[in-house]
């Protein structure tokens, strides 16, 4: 049994301690299984609609305290206080939107010789969510509302720099109705609460979302049990500017594509890819842009990026903007916290490791392509395949590139990735399965096959 310890969660503007919480050993998760076992059998019972009324509750219950919510974010994530109140509405709106799925989660009726044949879908059981440190809410959300709506118990255990909102919305659950241990959080170390979680012979499914490394990990352990995983792992994600594009439009809109949320995103657009013919205005006009971002205390309404999450993060993003790189640099705070400015990076191959590796941090390089085909080859030139962006004002080049880039999400004049309603996942190392979207509940759920003879 692993020694009992605690986790401190720190802010990351100032670096001070504001909260300590209890880690979760192999025991406690060993517990809390059992416990979201007997919770879960009793859940799947409850008429359809009964499940829907608790999480459209439960969805209340976060409209109820988004303020509270989002101010919690800033103090242990260093977000802006803007994407905060976005996080947090976008839980109460994804359950929302998996509360009405609960009552279409049908089967189907397929046509047979000699009776009738039906598919029932039923809940997993018991699902282990793995959430991350850069948007703990939202992306705790995606696994843990449409795995509940399709009647499936949930132990969450978020990441250990930020278990606070993940805790308060376990009690915000227990206060809209939902059942006792039907949803528990388990703050802890990856390598004990989160290895204890994966390993547990009562979890039926692992959802995380973290880097390419530990997701292989979690794969590799999942797969001695046959036990169902989804993967949102890393991302290198393109931006690809055109000739023809809306120049100023797609300069004034490419450094939030990758500062928001401090470039702890991984649809974060990090490689600039802009043709020749206008390359050297595009820069003219994107490092002012990239200047006049606002860099400061994350509680400012006036913010517009926070710092990065820990000192780990700071020395790695710090790693890869060595002396020798020629750059454009907004400003950041001096003093405590962990403060990284807005970065380009110009005049490397395409192939240096700024390039072509998941920095996690408001950098992204410039590197200018010549035509379609060269414009497509260095989109694909990494082993991500999360996001991208396509500026054209020419609709057959944007479905020919769409097409031809090997991402799971793209968007074009736009760098939007995400939307609840949508599915969301990536090719090659970003990943395994999708999220959010119509499909999302029935990936929480075993198809059963019922042949019913009517011969005499």
């Amino acid at each position: 049994m692993s020694q009992p310890y605690a986790l401190d969660v720190l802010n990351p503007a100032t670096e001070e301690v504001i909260a300590t919480v209890p880690g979760a050993d192999a025991a406690d998760v060993d517990a809390a299984v059992r416990r979201a076992a007997r919770a879960q059998r009793a859940w799947a019972a409850a008429a359809p609609a009964d499940r829907a009324r608790l999480l459209r509750r439960f969805a209340a219950a976060v409209d109820d305290h988004i303020e509270e919510l989002a101010l919690l974010e800033v103090r242990e994530a260093g977000h802006t206080l803007g994407n905060a109140r976005w996080e947090a509405g976008n839980v109460r709106d994804l359950l929302d939107y998996s509360a009405g799925g609960v009552e279409r989660l049908t089967g189907r009726q397929i046509p047979v010789s000699g009776g009738i044949n039906l598919t029932i879908l039923e809940p997993l059981g018991v699902v282990g969510v793995i959430a991350p440190w850069n948007f703990p809410m939202p992306i705790a959300a995606w696994g843990t509302a449409p795995a509940l709506a399709a009647g499936n118990a949930v132990l969450l255990k978020p990441a250990e720099t930020t278990p606070l909102t993940a805790l308060r919305l376990a009690e915000l659950a227990l206060e809209a109705g939902l059942p006792e241990h039907l949803f528990q959080v388990l703050p802890g170390h990856g390598a004990v609460a989160g290895d204890a979680l994966v390993r547990h012979p009562g979890v039926a499914k692992i959802v995380f979302t973290g880097s390419t490394r530990v997701g292989k990990q979690i794969m590799a352990l999942c797969a001695e049990r046959v036990k169902r995983v989804t993967l949102e792992l890393g991302g290198k994600s393109p931006n690809i500017v055109f000739a023809d594009a809306d120049i100023e439009a797609a300069a004034a809109a490419a450094p939030m594509a990758f500062l928001d949320n401090s470039g702890q995103d991984c649809c974060a657009r990090t490689r600039i890819l802009v043709q020749r013919p206008v390359y050297d205005d595009f820069l003219d006009r994107l490092a002012p842009a990239l200047k006049s971002v606002v860099v400061g205390d994350p509680a400012d309404e006036a913010t517009q990026m926070g710092p990065l999450i820990s000192r780990a993060q700071l020395d790695r993003v710090r790693s890869y903007v060595t002396d020798d790189l020629a750059t454009v640099r907004g400003s950041a705070p001096a003093g405590p916290g962990f403060w990284f400015p807005p970065t380009l990076v110009t005049g490397v191959a395409p192939e240096a490791p700024v390039a072509t590796e998941e920095v996690f941090g408001p950098v992204a390089v410039v590197l200018p392509f010549d035509d379609e085909d060269d414009a497509v080859r260095l989109a694909n030139a990494t082993e991500y395949g999360l996001s991208g962006s396509v500026w054209t004002r020419d609709v057959g080049r944007a479905l020919r590139v769409s097409g031809a880039v090997a991402a799971g999400n793209l968007s074009v004049n736009s760098h939007s990735s995400v939307r609840y309603w949508t599915p969301f996942g990536g090719y090659g190392q970003s990943g395994l399965g999708r999220e959010l979207g119509p499909d999302a509940l029935t990936a929480f759920t075993e198809t059963k096959n019922v042949f019913i003879s009517t011969e005499a």
